[in-house]
């Protein structure tokens, strides 16, 4: 027994010897290195996402604070427009006879619908206004009629109903127009 415990110690010094663990640290310790760069590489890509992220979120709200600014009041412009309508109906429906008798309700009137086109200007609101003749536009032109009208060509612009309104580079509002729909001859 003491011969079979003398060659247990003996055996159990040589697996703990550096010479026999010398090849198995390094495969550990190159195992190791790859297995620390695989981390690394996975945490500079989870990096450069992660700052992609907040460079596109950045934009985002950049994007987002700019149309609040510039289209946020497009609901209470709309709500206005009708407004403007009614101050125009009044002016026009004002025979000369009737302007020179009320002249300081009609310039009153004429006065509060130009205070109101100004501050349409002041938040980027402009008219869409339309002549008689014009070609219509589907872009800022709404058709309400089509008629044929002697001495026009298709698509003109016969009657003006309501003018339109831009916020900026948006269509608040078309402006309603009758087209002819005279036959090429």
């Amino acid at each position: 027994m003491a011969d079979a415990k003398e060659q247990i110690e003996e055996e159990l010094i040589d697996i703990t010897s550096e010479e026999s663990y010398e090849e198995p640290e390094e495969q550990d310790a190159s195992e190791e290195m790859e297995m620390l760069r695989a981390e690394r590489d996975d945490m500079r890509d989870r990096f450069m996402r992660a700052l992609a992220d907040v460079e596109n979120m950045r934009k985002r709200s950049d994007r987002d604070r700019r149309e609040a600014e510039n289209y946020g009041g497009s609901k209470l412009a709309r709500d206005i427009l009708p407004v403007f309508d009614n101050l125009k109906r009044a002016v026009d429906a004002m025979t000369p006879e009737q302007r020179e008798a009320n002249k300081a309700l009609f310039e009153g009137v004429e006065l509060t619908m130009r205070e109101l086109l100004n501050v349409f200007g002041k938040h980027g609101i402009t008219l869409v206004a339309p002549e008689v003749g014009d070609a219509f536009d589907p872009q800022v032109h709404q058709a309400m009629f089509e008629a044929p009208l002697p001495g026009t060509k298709a698509g003109d612009i016969i009657q003006v109903m309501t003018e339109g309104f831009m916020l900026h580079d948006r269509l608040l509002r078309p402006a309603q127009v009758g087209v002819s729909s005279t036959p090429a001859s």
